[in-house]
């Protein structure tokens, strides 16, 4: 099954905050806001949705089709994801603009504030998929993920025209968007990928019920945090997946994406949308367990234990084919 993910491809600056924000904010002085917070640490990552996405389905041992923006300081992150198998000769890289950046502060308690520079991801508007589905010998699934929006309306209408299955998963370019675009992004998807608040937004911005989008969209995955996920297929019932076990919490950062890696992934081995969920949320607690959301090293006889005991021997035998990790 070839796969292409769309989206941003971004380097993360994440820093860590000793406290806790809410402490800091004044509920009836928050138009005359302006706080700043001292931290002790700062990691620069590799990130971005749609390589961190590709990143976690490659390290599965699926080939991903990497389709985004970068600017000329993308050498070495590109070697980086070439080397774990990711595709990443469809990437367009700007003259002019340096790659996307993704600055984030954390506080104890997981909360997040956080600013993104676009850069060079503006350009991914002019990238046309035919060129990529020709190049590959056709797509089976385009993931429409957080990126410039021109691009995302203009990946999703080119799969509607070339009849290409696609994923809309707004994520974080939802807050920016009006309900019309929305509502174009997400009409006939394949899947609809989107946390619990963005659930809700999709709903509030769109002016379309739960029951209206179940109409439009074949099948919707709702991640749930702590509480796992749904997902809820058109004339099914709705499946509910619970976390994997987690050996400890280092930061969030990426955990969606890891989420939807997994869960592409056991789309491609043609695997049923319980064990998709469940690898993903497996591969979900090993980004939560280290800083940076591709800093995870992933062990196939280890990853195949750990679902295991999360999800039951009889579940680990239907993936253990399929999980073909580069590493042992």
């Amino acid at each position: 099954m070839r796969i292409a993910i769309t989206g941003s491809i971004a380097t993360d600056h994440l820093m860590t905050y000793k406290g806790r924000f809410a402490d800091s904010l004044v509920v009836d002085q928050l138009d005359k806001i302006a706080l700043s917070f001292l931290v002790e640490d700062l990691e620069i990552r590799r990130g971005g949705v749609a390589a961190n996405i590709a990143f976690g389905m490659a390290n599965l041992g699926q080939q991903p089709i990497l389709v985004g923006a970068a600017g000329a300081d993308f050498v070495e992150y590109r070697s980086w994801l070439e080397r774990h198998g990711v595709d990443c000769e469809s990437v367009h890289i700007s003259e002019t603009r340096h790659t996307a950046r993704f600055v984030c502060t954390t506080d104890d308690h997981m909360a997040q504030i956080a600013t993104f520079y676009a850069g060079a991801m503006s350009e991914a508007r002019e990238i046309e998929l035919g060129p990529v589905a020709t190049r590959v010998g056709g797509l089976d699934l385009v993931v429409i993920g957080s990126n410039d929006p021109e691009a995302m309306l203009r990946h999703t209408q080119e799969c509607r025209t070339r009849k290409i299955p696609f994923a809309a998963d707004p994520s974080q370019q939802l807050a920016f968007m009006d309900g019309e675009s929305i509502r174009e992004l997400i009409d006939g998807a394949t899947f609809l990928f989107t946390n619990e608040y963005e659930a809700a937004l999709t709903e509030q911005k769109t002016g379309w019920s739960a029951e209206a989008i179940a109409e439009r969209v074949q099948t919707r995955v709702i991640t749930k945090g702590k509480d796992g996920a749904v997902i809820t297929t058109r004339g099914e019932q709705p499946i509910d997946v619970k976390v994997a076990n987690e050996v400890r919490k280092a930061d969030p950062t990426g955990v969606g994406d890891a989420f939807r890696a997994g869960f592409l992934t056991g789309l491609a081995c043609d695997l049923g949308h319980e064990r998709s969920a469940q690898i993903g949320s497996m591969l979900a607690t090993y980004v939560v367990e280290t800083v940076g959301t591709q800093e995870y090293e992933l062990g196939r006889r280890r990853f195949l234990e750990r679902f295991a005991e999360g999800y039951g021997h009889e579940a680990c035998a239907e993936i253990e084919a399929h999980i073909t990790c580069p590493r042992p």
